[in-house]
C-alpha cells in the first residue's frame, strides 16, 4: 500500500494494490503494520457506508471534541468527488480545501485526522461509500459547514442536499473548536 500526504497536514490518500481478473477484483483496505509504520491512528470504533444517487451532495461533516475522530473513507462501487475543510486554527491550511476523486476501480482511500469538515459529491450513480471512525457517533457533537462555504469547485452548482447539510453554518461564521498540533496532525 501506498500512502501520499495531501495537501493538507495530516490527511494522506492511501493507494492499495489492486488485484484484478477474469472473476473480479481484490483490493486490501487495511493493514494494521503499513498504517503502523505510517503513524495512522486505526483504533476504529465504528464502520458504516452510505448510497449515493449521481448529483448528490454529502457534507460537510465533522464530530467536535471531544468525539472528534479520525476517518477512512473509500469508493465501494461508482465514483465521487471527496472534499476536506481544515478547520484547526493554527494550521499552514487553516480554512483551506482540497478535493481528491475516489473511485471503486482505483481503489483508492482517503485517510483524514480530527478538525477537518469533510464531504463529497456523487460523480456516478449509486455510487457507495464506507466509512471507518474512531469514536462513535455522538449526536451532540455532531457538525458541519455548509458545502458551498470553502471555495470548493463542485462539478455542480445545484446539487441535492439534504436540508441538513443546507442548514449547516457558513466556514466564515464557523468558530472552530480545533487546534493545529504538529505532531499527529491535529
Amino acid at each position: 500500500m501506498r500512502v501520499e500526504q495531501t495537501t493538507i497536514p495530516g490527511c494522506c490518500q492511501l493507494f492499495p494494490q489492486v488485484r484484478a481478473d477474469s472473476r473480479g477484483r481484490f483490493v486490501k483496505t487495511f493493514h494494521r503494520e503499513v498504517f503502523a509504520e505510517h503513524g495512522l491512528v486505526t483504533g476504529f470504533a465504528e464502520e458504516y457506508y452510505s448510497v449515493s444517487h449521481k448529483g448528490v451532495l454529502r457534507g460537510m461533516h465533522f464530530q467536535t471534541p471531544p468525539h472528534a475522530h479520525f476517518k477512512l473513507v473509500y469508493c465501494l462501487a461508482g465514483t465521487v468527488l471527496d472534499a476536506i475543510v481544515d478547520l484547526r486554527a493554527g494550521s499552514p491550511t487553516y480554512r483551506q480545501a482540497t478535493t481528491i476523486e475516489l473511485s471503486a476501480e482505483a481503489g483508492n482511500m482517503l485517510y483524514i485526522p480530527p478538525g477537518m469538515a469533510h464531504g463529497f459529491y456523487a460523480l456516478t450513480d449509486d455510487a457507495v461509500m464506507q466509512y471507518k471512525v474512531t469514536t462513535v457517533y455522538a449526536p451532540h457533537n455532531d457538525a458541519g459547514i455548509r458545502w458551498d462555504s470553502a471555495g470548493i469547485d463542485w462539478p455542480d452548482a445545484s446539487p441535492l442536499v439534504s436540508e441538513r447539510d443546507a442548514g449547516f453554518p457558513s466556514l466564515q461564521d464557523y468558530d472552530s473548536p480545533f487546534v493545529y498540533a504538529e505532531k499527529g496532525g491535529q
